[in-house]
């Protein structure tokens, strides 16, 4: 009898030592992602039994060792939380900003639980954006192995020409590396007041596995265009649909896991998407007031 694994668990470590990395730790009880709770330990803001701590590989008890972060201890592990959230422009994907400008923590003050993005949107981008309190989950996400598929409607100020269009897919040089689309193609024209192409700016869609700041913006701006309008649609195969602006959705497992499902035409990769039998994922709806308070009260 076969079995599939979770994408959202690791295999259990079989041997009885208490001990655990640092920012592993830290990760797991949704302070930040790994490379996050690094940073913390690298800033001189965890403490371990009084003592502040540097070394990014070091080793600790949960159950014994006194660990705080800011002067803060940390809170004892809660149930996992994943968030879909659709961003809107001019909101800075961060929990605080220095500046006091509009930040994603200000859509998730009610929330029982403390949680962070999932990488990141530019402030004058939209959409998909991802926020747990599970470390763990975040890494995988982010760490360039998985390949995580992102997908984007980006509006330009021109209408490329096929050869131009072709570069991207066969990579372009950008501020922070040489990177390459998986996949593009030019949004058909639609009959509506939201119709994508029009016959100054083309709409195109373009799927990326990388992550590098601006990658989207910069990759169109070395072909000669500018990027006039970016709305991220989906990471993996799980899309954002009717999700409004400012809304979110909790999800369970079966629904976080469809990140790690890559969303390319066949003809990107040569076969056929190729999907194991797991828990059904439900079919989420926006987030109403009534159900947020219901989630809230069962926490």
């Amino acid at each position: 009898m076969s079995s599939t694994k979770n994408p959202l668990k690791t295999s259990a470590d079989k041997n009885t030592d208490p001990t655990v990395r640092l920012n592993k730790l830290l990760a797991e009880r949704g302070l930040a992602s790994r490379r996050g709770a690094d940073k913390l330990i690298a800033d001189g803001l965890v403490m371990v039994n009084g003592k502040k701590v540097y070394e990014l590989g070091v080793k600790v008890n949960p159950n014994k060792d006194r660990i705080t972060v800011d002067g803060k201890p940390i809170k004892s592990k809660t149930e996992s939380l994943y968030i879909m959230f659709n961003k809107p422009k001019n909101v800075i994907t961060s929990m605080s900003d220095p500046l006091e400008r509009p930040t994603v923590a200000d859509f998730m003050a009610e929330l029982p639980v403390r949680v962070f993005p999932i990488g990141r949107l530019d402030w004058d981008s939209e959409g998909l954006l991802l926020l747990t309190n599970d470390g763990d989950f975040a890494q995988r996400v982010m760490h360039p192995k998985t390949e995580v598929t992102k997908t984007y409607h980006v509006k330009l100020d021109g209408q490329p020409l096929d050869y131009q269009i072709k570069k991207l897919l066969t990579g372009v040089s950008i501020p922070g590396g040489r990177v390459k689309a998986k996949h593009v193609e030019k949004l058909k024209q639609a009959k509506s007041k939201d119709r994508k192409t029009s016959e100054k700016h083309d709409w195109y869609k373009i799927i990326i596995t990388e992550g590098k700041n601006h990658q989207v913006r910069e990759m169109f701006k070395k072909i000669g265009y500018d990027v006039l309008k970016l709305h991220r649609v989906a990471i993996g195969k799980l899309r954002i649909g009717q999700l409004g602006r400012g809304e979110m959705v909790f999800l369970n497992e079966a629904a976080a896991s469809r990140v790690f499902l890559q969303d390319l035409p066949e003809e990107a990769h040569g076969k056929r998407d190729v999907r194991h039998k797991s828990k059904k994922a439900t079919s989420e709806k926006p987030l109403t007031k009534k159900k947020f308070n219901k989630v809230l009260n069962k926490a």
